[in-house]
């Protein structure tokens, strides 16, 4: 199963029981000119736990893989559950929209994208950037500063900068955002 026919119907599962919701990660990256190969898709949801639990029996009659359980103690905590594509092995994390003020503004951000001929949400480029800095930060992934980088490198001129330092100073990070922008050998 392609990339297309992959979000094709997880966007419809989304719109069809109206789950607000943005693509982030890789794939939103492939967006802003980050091409990378992946099976994982990520997307934030800000979801009622009704229409988790609509979500949740969708996908399970679509031949995914999914437990409500788990779904609803992500929606608690404000974390995360995956579901997968029993055909492909395609895995989707549904990230729950947290309440921290960067998450909250990062959603209300997103913003109508086409990626493989499908209208969806996406996130903006900074907060792509700002996400993928946080991740290199939690985790030391020199990948995601890579990431970053080809972003920044693509978009460089489109970016709202004084959003980007806002958040980079209040989130400290700096030092992964010094590391990104040698990395596409961008100067101030």
């Amino acid at each position: 199963m392609s990339p297309a026919e992959v979000f094709r119907r997880i966007v419809l599962h989304l719109d069809q029981r109206s789950i607000a919701y943005m693509l982030v990660g890789s794939f939103a990256g492939t967006y802003f000119g980050l091409p990378r190969s992946t099976y994982d898709v990520d997307i934030v949801i800000e979801v009622a736990p009704d229409q988790l639990k609509g979500l949740i029996a969708g996908v399970q009659a679509d031949d995914y893989y999914a437990e409500l359980d788990a779904a609803l103690d992500a929606l608690k905590h404000e974390s995360l559950f995956n579901v997968i594509d029993n055909t492909t092995g395609w895995k989707i994390d549904f990230i729950l929209r947290k309440s921290r003020p960067f998450d909250q503004e990062e959603f209300r951000r997103r913003m109508p994208a086409k990626l493989f001929d499908i209208q969806m949400h996406v996130a903006s480029a900074e907060d792509v950037i700002v996400s993928k800095l946080e991740w290199a930060k939690i985790g030391g992934s020199h990948r995601q500063i890579e990431d970053v980088a080809k972003v920044l490198a693509a978009q460089w001129k489109l970016l709202d900068q004084s959003y980007l330092s806002k958040w980079i100073k209040e989130l400290q990070l700096e030092q992964q955002w010094s590391a990104a922008k040698v990395s596409a050998e961008i100067s101030d």
